[in-house]
Protein backbone atom coordinates (compact mmCIF):
# COMPACT_ATOMS: atom_id res chain seq x y z
CA UNK A 1 0.00 0.00 0.00
CA UNK A 2 1.66 3.34 -0.92
CA UNK A 3 2.75 5.25 2.01
CA UNK A 4 0.68 8.96 3.24
CA UNK A 5 2.04 11.66 4.11
CA UNK A 6 0.78 14.69 5.82
CA UNK A 7 1.31 17.52 3.81
CA UNK A 8 3.83 20.17 5.66
CA UNK A 9 1.75 23.54 7.02
CA UNK A 10 1.22 26.44 4.82
CA UNK A 11 3.46 29.53 5.15
CA UNK A 12 0.96 32.37 5.78
CA UNK A 13 1.96 35.57 3.97
CA UNK A 14 0.29 38.96 3.62
CA UNK A 15 0.80 41.03 0.78
CA UNK A 16 0.12 44.79 0.64
CA UNK A 17 0.12 45.69 -3.53
CA UNK A 18 0.57 49.49 -3.23
CA UNK A 19 1.08 49.47 -6.89
CA UNK A 20 -1.36 47.42 -8.59
CA UNK A 21 0.13 47.18 -12.17
CA UNK A 22 0.08 44.06 -14.52
CA UNK A 23 3.52 43.29 -12.99
CA UNK A 24 2.63 43.62 -9.48
CA UNK A 25 -0.82 41.88 -9.97
CA UNK A 26 1.51 38.79 -11.47
CA UNK A 27 4.04 38.80 -8.97
CA UNK A 28 0.98 38.54 -6.43
CA UNK A 29 -0.54 35.78 -8.41
CA UNK A 30 2.23 33.36 -8.89
CA UNK A 31 3.07 33.94 -5.35
CA UNK A 32 -0.77 32.55 -4.71
CA UNK A 33 -0.50 29.71 -7.16
CA UNK A 34 2.47 28.75 -5.02
CA UNK A 35 2.07 25.54 -3.07
CA UNK A 36 3.62 26.14 -0.31
CA UNK A 37 2.18 29.78 0.32
CA UNK A 38 -1.36 30.49 1.87
CA UNK A 39 -1.40 34.40 0.38
CA UNK A 40 -4.26 37.33 1.28
CA UNK A 41 -4.30 40.50 0.83
CA UNK A 42 -4.53 43.27 3.01
CA UNK A 43 -3.52 47.16 4.06
CA UNK A 44 -0.04 48.13 5.39
CA UNK A 45 -1.03 48.58 8.47
CA UNK A 46 -3.12 45.46 8.98
CA UNK A 47 -0.10 43.27 7.94
CA UNK A 48 1.80 45.36 10.37
CA UNK A 49 -0.44 44.84 13.10
CA UNK A 50 -0.55 40.66 11.87
CA UNK A 51 3.37 40.20 11.69
CA UNK A 52 3.85 41.99 15.22
CA UNK A 53 1.31 39.94 16.90
CA UNK A 54 2.55 36.80 15.44
CA UNK A 55 -0.48 36.01 13.28
CA UNK A 56 1.61 35.60 10.20
CA UNK A 57 5.48 35.37 9.93
CA UNK A 58 5.94 37.78 6.90
CA UNK A 59 4.08 40.33 4.98
CA UNK A 60 5.30 41.16 1.38
CA UNK A 61 4.60 45.22 0.49
CA UNK A 62 4.83 46.20 -3.10
CA UNK A 63 5.12 49.64 -3.26
CA UNK A 64 3.63 52.46 -5.76
CA UNK A 65 5.56 52.41 -9.35
CA UNK A 66 7.42 49.13 -8.65
CA UNK A 67 6.96 48.10 -12.54
CA UNK A 68 7.42 51.06 -13.51
CA UNK A 69 10.61 51.66 -11.50
CA UNK A 70 12.14 47.49 -12.37
CA UNK A 71 11.96 47.92 -15.65
CA UNK A 72 13.19 51.44 -15.95
CA UNK A 73 16.23 49.77 -13.47
CA UNK A 74 16.71 46.67 -15.46
CA UNK A 75 17.65 48.65 -18.73
CA UNK A 76 19.98 50.46 -16.63
CA UNK A 77 17.33 53.73 -16.26
CA UNK A 78 16.68 55.07 -12.90
CA UNK A 79 17.06 53.58 -9.19
CA UNK A 80 16.14 49.91 -8.37
CA UNK A 81 13.16 50.12 -6.05
CA UNK A 82 12.72 47.98 -2.67
CA UNK A 83 10.26 45.09 -1.90
CA UNK A 84 9.57 45.18 1.45
CA UNK A 85 9.31 41.99 3.36
CA UNK A 86 7.41 42.76 7.16
CA UNK A 87 8.96 39.64 9.05
CA UNK A 88 8.40 38.39 12.50
CA UNK A 89 12.18 37.99 13.48
CA UNK A 90 11.20 35.22 16.27
CA UNK A 91 10.43 32.87 13.08
CA UNK A 92 13.34 32.82 10.59
CA UNK A 93 12.83 30.03 8.45
CA UNK A 94 9.53 30.84 6.81
CA UNK A 95 10.53 34.79 5.73
CA UNK A 96 13.90 32.62 4.34
CA UNK A 97 11.87 30.46 2.13
CA UNK A 98 9.23 33.67 0.87
CA UNK A 99 12.51 35.62 -0.25
CA UNK A 100 13.63 32.81 -2.45
CA UNK A 101 10.28 32.51 -3.82
CA UNK A 102 9.70 36.27 -4.08
CA UNK A 103 12.39 37.07 -5.66
CA UNK A 104 12.16 34.29 -8.41
CA UNK A 105 8.39 34.82 -8.85
CA UNK A 106 9.11 39.11 -9.42
CA UNK A 107 11.78 38.73 -11.61
CA UNK A 108 9.99 36.31 -13.91
CA UNK A 109 6.99 38.97 -13.54
CA UNK A 110 9.28 42.06 -14.44
CA UNK A 111 11.08 40.07 -17.12
CA UNK A 112 7.68 39.48 -19.19
CA UNK A 113 6.83 43.27 -18.33
CA UNK A 114 10.04 44.51 -20.01
CA UNK A 115 10.21 42.12 -22.94
CA UNK A 116 7.43 40.30 -23.28
CA UNK A 117 5.61 36.52 -22.90
CA UNK A 118 8.95 35.05 -23.73
CA UNK A 119 11.24 35.78 -21.35
CA UNK A 120 10.71 33.67 -17.78
CA UNK A 121 13.58 34.45 -16.16
CA UNK A 122 17.11 35.85 -15.86
CA UNK A 123 20.62 34.76 -14.44
CA UNK A 124 21.52 38.22 -13.40
CA UNK A 125 21.26 40.46 -10.39
CA UNK A 126 17.44 41.45 -9.74
CA UNK A 127 17.03 45.00 -10.66
CA UNK A 128 15.27 45.95 -7.10
CA UNK A 129 16.36 45.50 -4.05
CA UNK A 130 14.65 43.57 -0.58
CA UNK A 131 14.52 45.28 2.07
CA UNK A 132 13.68 43.02 5.42
CA UNK A 133 11.93 45.06 8.42
CA UNK A 134 11.44 43.11 11.49
CA UNK A 135 8.53 43.87 12.94
CA UNK A 136 8.68 44.60 17.30
CA UNK A 137 7.81 47.67 19.21
CA UNK A 138 9.36 50.17 17.51
CA UNK A 139 7.48 52.95 18.26
CA UNK A 140 8.13 51.93 21.71
CA UNK A 141 11.62 51.49 21.04
CA UNK A 142 11.73 47.68 22.24
CA UNK A 143 13.83 45.97 20.07
CA UNK A 144 13.45 41.88 19.58
CA UNK A 145 15.27 40.24 22.23
CA UNK A 146 15.34 36.13 22.21
CA UNK A 147 15.33 35.85 25.93
CA UNK A 148 12.51 37.23 26.27
CA UNK A 149 10.54 34.33 25.25
CA UNK A 150 12.49 32.16 27.50
CA UNK A 151 11.65 34.11 30.59
CA UNK A 152 8.05 34.18 29.61
CA UNK A 153 7.84 30.27 29.39
CA UNK A 154 9.71 29.83 32.28
CA UNK A 155 7.64 32.37 34.42
CA UNK A 156 4.49 30.16 33.98
CA UNK A 157 6.01 27.08 34.10
CA UNK A 158 7.29 27.86 37.43
CA UNK A 159 4.11 29.33 38.14
CA UNK A 160 1.98 26.00 37.44
CA UNK A 161 4.23 24.04 39.66
CA UNK A 162 4.20 26.45 42.71
CA UNK A 163 -0.46 25.56 41.74
CA UNK A 164 0.94 21.95 42.46
CA UNK A 165 2.76 22.68 45.36
CA UNK A 166 -0.08 25.18 46.38
CA UNK A 167 -2.59 22.03 45.79
CA UNK A 168 -0.27 18.99 47.45
CA UNK A 169 0.01 21.25 50.92
CA UNK A 170 -3.81 21.90 50.98
CA UNK A 171 -4.39 18.12 50.74
CA UNK A 172 -1.54 17.80 53.36
CA UNK A 173 -3.22 20.06 56.27
CA UNK A 174 -6.63 18.22 55.19
CA UNK A 175 -4.97 14.97 55.58
CA UNK A 176 -3.53 16.20 59.42
CA UNK A 177 -7.00 17.15 60.33
CA UNK A 178 -6.77 20.84 60.34
CA UNK A 179 -9.14 21.40 57.65
CA UNK A 180 -11.65 20.01 60.39
CA UNK A 181 -9.85 22.66 62.91
CA UNK A 182 -10.55 26.14 60.49
CA UNK A 183 -14.45 24.72 60.19
CA UNK A 184 -14.91 24.83 64.14
CA UNK A 185 -13.99 28.73 63.88
CA UNK A 186 -16.50 31.38 62.99
CA UNK A 187 -15.11 31.20 59.25
CA UNK A 188 -16.54 30.93 56.00
CA UNK A 189 -15.64 28.56 53.31
CA UNK A 190 -15.11 31.50 50.80
CA UNK A 191 -12.70 33.14 53.91
CA UNK A 192 -10.76 29.90 54.66
CA UNK A 193 -10.06 28.92 50.81
CA UNK A 194 -9.74 32.95 49.26
CA UNK A 195 -7.10 33.61 51.92
CA UNK A 196 -5.20 30.32 50.64
CA UNK A 197 -5.80 31.52 47.19
CA UNK A 198 -4.81 35.04 47.76
CA UNK A 199 -1.72 34.35 49.37
CA UNK A 200 -0.79 32.37 46.50
CA UNK A 201 -1.52 34.83 44.04
CA UNK A 202 0.77 37.57 45.64
CA UNK A 203 3.41 35.29 45.82
CA UNK A 204 3.08 34.69 41.88
CA UNK A 205 2.85 38.69 41.72
CA UNK A 206 6.35 39.17 43.31
CA UNK A 207 7.99 35.94 41.55
CA UNK A 208 6.82 37.09 37.96
CA UNK A 209 7.85 40.85 38.83
CA UNK A 210 11.04 39.11 40.21
CA UNK A 211 12.15 37.24 37.14
CA UNK A 212 11.33 39.89 34.60
CA UNK A 213 13.25 42.47 36.72
CA UNK A 214 15.85 39.94 36.97
CA UNK A 215 15.46 39.68 32.63
CA UNK A 216 15.65 43.38 32.67
CA UNK A 217 18.58 44.10 34.24
CA UNK A 218 21.09 41.50 32.91
CA UNK A 219 19.06 40.52 29.84
CA UNK A 220 18.10 43.90 28.61
CA UNK A 221 14.38 42.54 28.30
CA UNK A 222 12.40 45.68 27.86
CA UNK A 223 8.62 45.99 28.54
CA UNK A 224 6.28 47.68 26.48
CA UNK A 225 3.51 48.56 28.93
CA UNK A 226 3.98 48.58 32.52
CA UNK A 227 0.60 48.49 33.58
CA UNK A 228 -0.42 45.82 31.08
CA UNK A 229 2.27 43.72 32.53
CA UNK A 230 1.44 43.96 35.90
CA UNK A 231 -2.27 43.02 35.11
CA UNK A 232 -0.51 39.83 33.33
CA UNK A 233 1.10 39.35 36.29
CA UNK A 234 -1.99 39.34 38.30
CA UNK A 235 -4.26 37.47 36.34
CA UNK A 236 -1.04 34.74 36.12
CA UNK A 237 -1.31 35.10 39.88
CA UNK A 238 -5.08 34.21 39.93
CA UNK A 239 -4.51 30.81 37.87
CA UNK A 240 -1.98 29.88 39.68
CA UNK A 241 -3.79 30.07 43.09
CA UNK A 242 -7.26 28.64 41.45
CA UNK A 243 -4.95 25.74 39.80
CA UNK A 244 -3.71 24.88 43.19
CA UNK A 245 -7.24 24.54 44.56
CA UNK A 246 -8.60 22.42 41.50
CA UNK A 247 -6.13 20.37 42.23
CA UNK A 248 -6.76 20.08 45.67
CA UNK A 249 -10.14 19.33 45.14
CA UNK A 250 -10.03 16.90 42.28
CA UNK A 251 -6.74 14.56 44.15
CA UNK A 252 -7.18 12.67 47.33
CA UNK A 253 -3.84 12.01 48.23
CA UNK A 254 -0.64 14.57 48.17
CA UNK A 255 0.97 11.73 46.39
CA UNK A 256 -1.92 11.11 43.94
CA UNK A 257 -1.60 15.11 43.30
CA UNK A 258 1.64 15.45 42.79
CA UNK A 259 1.63 12.42 40.75
CA UNK A 260 -0.63 13.27 38.27
CA UNK A 261 -0.86 17.10 38.44
CA UNK A 262 2.75 17.07 37.81
CA UNK A 263 2.42 15.09 34.57
CA UNK A 264 -0.60 17.38 33.48
CA UNK A 265 1.65 20.36 34.26
CA UNK A 266 4.51 19.06 31.68
CA UNK A 267 1.72 18.78 29.00
CA UNK A 268 0.28 21.85 29.34
CA UNK A 269 3.55 23.86 29.64
CA UNK A 270 4.96 21.94 26.65
CA UNK A 271 1.64 22.50 24.31
CA UNK A 272 1.20 26.21 25.54
CA UNK A 273 4.65 27.12 24.00
CA UNK A 274 6.54 27.57 27.08
CA UNK A 275 9.40 25.30 25.94
CA UNK A 276 9.28 25.71 22.36
CA UNK A 277 7.35 28.32 20.18
CA UNK A 278 3.96 27.38 19.02
CA UNK A 279 4.13 28.29 15.31
CA UNK A 280 6.69 25.10 15.39
CA UNK A 281 3.32 22.88 16.01
CA UNK A 282 1.27 21.60 13.69
CA UNK A 283 -1.72 24.07 13.03
CA UNK A 284 -4.49 21.72 15.05
CA UNK A 285 -2.11 21.75 18.06
CA UNK A 286 -1.96 24.81 17.69
CA UNK A 287 -5.92 25.50 17.45
CA UNK A 288 -5.93 23.33 20.39
CA UNK A 289 -3.71 24.72 23.00
CA UNK A 290 -6.11 27.77 22.60
CA UNK A 291 -7.97 26.39 25.16
CA UNK A 292 -5.05 26.22 27.48
CA UNK A 293 -4.89 29.29 29.84
CA UNK A 294 -1.34 28.86 29.59
CA UNK A 295 -0.89 29.45 26.47
CA UNK A 296 -2.56 33.03 26.67
CA UNK A 297 -0.09 33.82 29.81
CA UNK A 298 2.75 32.85 27.38
CA UNK A 299 1.45 34.94 23.82
CA UNK A 300 0.60 37.76 26.82
CA UNK A 301 4.33 38.12 28.16
CA UNK A 302 5.57 37.92 24.61
CA UNK A 303 3.08 40.82 23.50
CA UNK A 304 3.93 43.05 26.39
CA UNK A 305 7.89 42.64 26.17
CA UNK A 306 9.70 41.79 22.58
CA UNK A 307 6.32 42.26 20.62
CA UNK A 308 6.30 45.90 21.92
CA UNK A 309 2.43 45.54 21.93
CA UNK A 310 -0.21 47.84 24.01
CA UNK A 311 -2.63 47.79 26.90
CA UNK A 312 -5.32 46.40 25.19
CA UNK A 313 -3.58 43.17 23.96
CA UNK A 314 -2.34 42.55 27.24
CA UNK A 315 -6.23 43.14 28.79
CA UNK A 316 -7.47 40.57 26.19
CA UNK A 317 -4.37 38.41 27.20
CA UNK A 318 -5.22 38.92 31.01
CA UNK A 319 -9.32 38.62 30.61
CA UNK A 320 -8.79 35.09 29.01
CA UNK A 321 -6.28 33.68 31.79
CA UNK A 322 -8.70 35.31 34.61
CA UNK A 323 -12.16 33.64 33.14
CA UNK A 324 -9.80 30.54 32.97
CA UNK A 325 -9.05 31.06 36.73
CA UNK A 326 -12.35 31.98 37.57
CA UNK A 327 -13.78 28.45 35.87
CA UNK A 328 -11.11 26.47 37.55
CA UNK A 329 -11.32 28.24 41.64
CA UNK A 330 -15.60 27.64 40.85
CA UNK A 331 -15.20 23.86 40.24
CA UNK A 332 -12.78 23.66 43.15
CA UNK A 333 -14.97 25.27 45.03
CA UNK A 334 -17.90 22.76 44.11
CA UNK A 335 -15.85 19.85 44.58
CA UNK A 336 -13.78 20.39 47.77
CA UNK A 337 -14.61 17.95 50.09
CA UNK A 338 -15.07 19.95 53.39
CA UNK A 339 -15.67 16.61 55.83
CA UNK A 340 -12.74 14.49 55.17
Amino acid sequence: APVTRERPNKISVLVVDQDESPISKEIVAQLTAESSLDVKPATLQAARDSVQRGNVPAAVVIPGSFGKDSVAALIGLGTRPKLSLLVDPSRQAEPAMLRGILTGRAMQAIGRGAFGGAATGFAFRPPFDADEQAVTGVRERIPYNSYAHSFAGFSVQFNLFMGVEVGAGMLLLRQRGLWRRFRAAPLSKWTILGSRALSAGMISVVLVSIVFGFARVVFDVRISTVPGFFLLAASIGLMTAAYGLLIAALARTVETARGMSILVTIFIVMLSGAWVPSFLFPTWVQNAAKVLPARWAVDGLDGVTWRGLGFSDALLASGVVSLFALLFGLVAVARFRWDE
